[in-house]
């Protein structure tokens, strides 16, 4: 999904006396709140956009690590890296979050859920988060938000970089890239291996279903990216793009080990027919393979494959108002297999056809958006959702924002048809969310308060009978409340950032909180530069979760210290360190799973400037 340069002009062109096209670091360009290019500060959304500089100041090297602690965002890890990672988008179950690479949705149609945990961030050019419904644009998922995942691509002129680095747990990394660009022609290549001997996943847990597995969990992680993409003279562009990490993961319990595969392949052609309407279109391919072992004994696989395209046109109605119509179509195949028992699912394919619509309006110093959508599914029939936004600027600095939408989930094939469990007369998990926010940007920097109401009814849950025969029903409703506060500014010389997310998640009939999830978290990042040398600091603190429905499962909240620095060996190489966890904090994301201690790692990399 890259911009192309007239599409970019046209949708600038309709959008916000708040921020009329003033592109800079601070304020870039995004494409997931709308399907269509605006400034960051431009949307109507409450939005983040995390760049490669982003990524490589923060010295993270997993999604978790990089995410957690932004606004609305919160994540468990069930041992080191390489292990299930559960992503909660504004306090929605991490089966409520959409996942896109380079505009491609991935993740598992069986689970339901995005693998984030074999997702390398070498990989990794930029990514925005869209919190808030977006099922009215995207279709089924986007309760909680969006998440794109854009991929190391050309930058139209020539490039090329490396890195090799090792640390604790014995974990290593390598990487490099290139990419050349020739009369309107950019081609990029880019791989990646990490490997880590890690550490015990999972502390000795008593009774007949017990696990006491006290060995090293081990990670591995190759990968890489190709694009190519051409721009016509005449405003026209294709491109075509692949990312794929296969590799190899241990953890505790049956079963206990791993193979996965998780690919992305997509293409895209965009022309104008005319001076005021763009034309896209877009066909892709994921892929989400999991074949399961206990010890060398093969135990399971489950494969999904997800076929998608798109047809996309955005109409100019005069400076104001920009009109986007399209279609999409999702094709999702699904392969399970268990010996000795029956993994097969009665049904193994479905599709999902949408048709959906939005205009954007600028009138004086009013933004409007509104947006409809129809979802036609084999598995539960039709469904509808909408959006509808206002923003009001009452200077350049200072804005208003309201918007409410609905959205949903469709079921998962394991809710749907896994055997001897499966309901195939499940309906949707369906969501309705009201949000008020004011943003603002000083001299001395910005910030943004953001408050919200989810309701979710329909909720799938697992519901057992007195012989234990169980099913998935839908049996529950959820309540989410949350305020968000971001402040950015720098001061003497120190770039900081301030996110503080305050969430209540309920169940509506117990009134407990939803498991897993933390009411409040408190992140700071701040970094300064003395010349050739940068030093910075994460401050991540947590409040308690509880780790089961029942709320009686209590896992203490933590505050953890990250220490970086790097130092210009050249205009070309650098070296970086991390200290994480400088105070060996001993915490828990999910009951019994153990996590880093105090942790070093030591890079040295190249950038051709």
């Amino acid at each position: 999904m890259k911009v192309s340069v007239s599409l970019l002009a046209a949708s600038l062109a309709a959008v916000s006396s708040y921020a009329v096209a003033d592109v800079t670091e601070s304020n870039p360009v995004i494409v997931t709140a709308t399907r269509t290019a605006q400034t960051a500060d431009a949307s109507l959304a409450s939005v983040t956009v995390i760049t490669r500089q982003d990524i490589e100041r923060s010295q993270a090297q997993s999604i978790s690590e990089l995410l957690t602690g932004l606004a609305g965002i919160d994540s468990t890890v069930n041992g080191g890296y390489g292990k299930t990672t559960s992503l909660f988008l504004r306090g929605t179950n991490s089966d409520d979050v959409l996942v896109m690479i380079d505009g491609v949705k991935i993740g598992s149609a069986t689970l339901g859920t995005t693998a984030f945990e074999f997702l390398p961030l070498d990989q990794i050019d930029h990514i925005e988060i869209v919190r808030g419904p977006r099922s009215s644009l995207y279709g089924s998922e986007a309760i909680g938000g969006v998440i794109q995942i854009f991929t190391r691509q050309g930058t139209g002129k020539p490039d090329a970089y490396a890195s090799a680095g090792a640390g604790s747990y014995n974990t290593r990394q390598v990487s490099a890239g290139m990419s050349t660009a020739q009369d309107g022609t950019d081609i990029s290549l880019s791989a990646a291996r990490f490997k880590t001997g890690g550490f015990n996943a999972q502390k000795p847990t008593p009774g007949p279903f017990g696990v006491d597995e006290p060995d090293k969990d081990g990670y591995s992680n190759d990968s890489a990216t190709a694009s190519l993409r051409h721009r016509f003279d005449n405003g026209a562009d294709i491109g075509a793009n692949l990312f794929r990490a296969q590799g190899h993961t241990d953890y505790d319990g049956d079963p206990n080990n791993t193979n996965f595969v998780q690919q992305a392949v997509g293409t895209d052609l965009g022309f104008s027919p005319s001076d005021i309407w763009r034309l896209t279109l877009r066909a892709g391919q994921s892929q989400d393979d999991s074949d399961n072992f206990k010890d060398m004994t093969f135990s399971s696989r489950f494969n999904t494959q997800r076929d998608t395209a798109s047809w996309q046109n955005d109409i100019t109605l005069g400076k104001d108002r920009l009109l986007t119509l399209g279609v999409d179509r999702q094709a999702d195949h699904v392969i399970g297999d268990c010996p000795p028992f029956n993994c097969v699912y009665t049904v193994d394919r479905r599709t999902d056809k949408g048709l959906y619509g939005q205009i954007q309006n600028q009138m004086g110093n009013n933004d409007l958006l509104f947006s409809l959508r129809r979802d036609d599914n084999d598995a539960f029939g039709k469904y509808s959702t909408g959006n509808a936004a206002w923003g009001y600027a009452f200077s350049k600095t200072l804005r208003l924002t309201a918007s409410y939408g609905t959205a949903f989930r469709a079921p998962t094939f394991n809710e749907l048809y896994f055997p001897n469990y499966g309901n195939p007369n499940l309906q949707p998990e369906k969501s309705k969310s009201v949000e008020t926010g004011l943003h603002g940007k000083q001299a001395w920097g910005g910030w943004d308060v953001r408050a919200y109401q989810t309701s979710i009814d329909h909720l799938i849950n697992t519901v057992c009978d007195i012989n234990f025969n169980c099913t998935a029903a839908n049996v529950d409703e959820a309540r989410i409340r949350g305020l968000e506060t971001q402040v950015s500014t720098t001061l003497a010389g120190w770039r900081s950032g301030l996110s503080l997310s305050i969430t209540d998640p309920r169940d509506v009939a117990t009134n407990h909180v939803l498991p897993r999830r933390s009411k409040r978290t408190l992140r700071l990042n701040t970094d300064h530069s003395f010349g050739k040398t940068r030093f910075g600091m994460t401050w991540l603190a947590q409040g308690r979760r509880f780790d089961d429905a029942a709320n009686t499962v209590v896992v203490g909240g933590y505050g953890l210290l990250n220490l970086r620095a790097e130092y210009d060996l050249s205009k070309d190489w650098r070296v970086r360190a991390h200290l994480d966890n400088v105070f060996d904090k001993q915490y828990e994301t999910v009951h019994n799973y153990n996590t880093p201690g105090r942790s070093v790692f030591v890079s040295l990399g190249y950038q051709m400037r």
